[in-house]
């Protein structure tokens, strides 16, 4: 299709058209639509993140390099050489869920294609993707089919900036020349066509898609998020939709860090005023006034697989990064780059093991949870749930809590992990909490408040 198509009912008729697939609802889709959207997600609060591509075998970050190539890395040719040989025979999409699982995360979200080009699901309007490879099979279809049969939501990263499609920019020319994409150029609205293609392939082939996270970089509203965004509710009303397509839409997404206040409506994340910032840290919004977000953040220092990163992070500062998150009222949406035979590594899973084990003794503190009462405190974090407080320590006092600020009547009071009870005096402004002499974990311990 040359033309730009404008009418949005035929757009959407040639599209299922061209996929020669239904509208079908998945599984539960009544009673998502029935139930707030958002519902699933604020219980959820981990997700696992997935960067993967052929680019996992030249040990480079997915697409950067080049965009911003630096001296004596990958050269362009060379990275769009790289599908020639890309073969993950180890791949194996139960394998990935298992592991989700085993980490405690209720939801992932695959690359489908990121800002390469380079698809990962077997798309109608590409030669440039996974099924032409001496792979030659749809990773996304496994995956969903996997995900679908766990009961694991699944969502799908896509990139709105394209290197490798004529429409986003003159491809003659070195990325590195206008990986902003030119907007200017006549042919700009052949790609934003292509695009909306490729997203409705992903909303009726794979089932039912939790959310669709976009990363659209800079200048993001001459993706026609609107337009995107209507398109997608009309396909599947319940689906998420992130803020990278420049329009609001369902959430914020901090990358790579940690926002130091709750966030609330009308504020953003990022570029925010020191001293805006500094008044809102320690304060709890009303509900009606708070921002769903979440923060994705890496394992080590890149999103895509690289053999040479070892500078993991250690299993206590993630597990203190999923408090941190949850503490605020956030989701933790933590990635892993497979290798390129399709295996997630073994440092990666140690790590995502680790934190299941701490969540199969303190889930009860991370899901379906929200901001905590208290915030601001050194060395504690608060999150909280209907009749429930819990006090997430991250330093053990030598003999006893004091937390100020609790304004509930406190009932009692539990160690989460091992049930034990403790002994607390609760005066007007202060809540007093008798504890062992030590920490019953050396991550994170936490206490459980039951209030009236």
């Amino acid at each position: 299709m040359s033309a730009y198509i404008r009418d949005r009912r035929e757009f959407l008729r040639l599209a299922l058209t061209a996929s020669c697939l239904p509208l079908l609802p998945g599984p539960g889709w009544a009673e998502a639509l029935a139930d707030d959207r958002t519902s699933w997600y604020r219980k959820a609060k981990f997700g696992m993140f997935i960067h993967w591509g052929p680019y996992s075998q030249a040990s480079v970050e997915a697409s950067w390099p080049i965009m911003r190539p630096k001296p004596g890395e990958i050269t362009e040719a060379a990275y769009r050489a790289l599908p020639q040989t890309f073969n993950p025979v180890k791949f194996d999409p139960h394998a990935f869920v298992d592991l989700a699982r085993l980490a405690g995360q209720e939801y992932m979200v695959f690359t489908t294609k990121h800002h390469d080009g380079f698809c990962m699901f077997d798309s109608a309007y590409t030669d440039y993707k996974i099924t032409n490879t001496p792979y030659g099979r749809d990773i996304v279809a496994q995956l969903a089919k996997a995900c679908g049969e766990d009961g694991m939501p699944l969502g799908f990263y896509y990139s709105p900036p394209d290197m490798h499609h004529p429409g986003f920019r003159d491809t003659t020319k070195l990325a590195a020349e206008n990986w902003h994409g030119e907007p200017q150029r006549p042919e700009w609205p052949t790609y934003l066509q292509y695009m909306q293609l490729q997203l409705t392939e992903l909303l009726t082939r794979y089932g039912p898609a939790a959310l669709i996270w976009f990363d659209g970089l800079n200048d993001q509203k001459k993706y026609n998020g609107a337009q995107v965004l209507e398109m997608i509710h009309e396909m599947q009303p319940a689906t998420l939709v992130n803020d990278r397509i420049g329009v609001d839409a369902d959430y914020e997404t901090p990358e790579q860090f940690i926002p130091t206040a709750i966030p609330t409506k009308g504020i953003q994340l990022t570029g925010i005023d020191p001293e805006v910032s500094k008044r809102l840290k320690n304060t709890v919004p009303r509900p009606e006034d708070f921002r769903l977000w979440e923060t994705c953040m890496t394992i080590n220092n890149t999103w895509a697989y690289n053999k040479n990163d070892h500078e993991f992070k250690s299993e206590q500062t993630l597990i203190r990064s999923l408090v941190e998150v949850a503490s605020r009222g956030g989701n933790f949406l933590l990635n892993v780059g497979p290798q390129p035979d399709g295996q997630i590594q073994p440092e990666f899973q140690q790590r995502l093991r680790a934190i299941g084990d701490w969540l199969t003794l303190n889930g009860d503190s991370i899901y379906d949870t929200t901001y905590g009462p208290i915030q601001g405190i050194a060395g504690l974090r608060t999150t909280a749930n209907d009749k429930s407080i819990y006090v997430h320590l991250f330093d053990w006092p030598t003999a006893a809590c004091e937390i100020p600020g609790i304004e509930a009547r406190v009932l009692s009071a539990r160690l989460l992990a091992n049930g034990m009870p403790l002994t607390f005096h609760q005066t007007e402004g202060k809540l007093i909490i008798d504890l062992p002499s030590k920490a019953p974990d050396p991550n994170v311990s936490v206490i459980a408040l039951k209030t009236y």
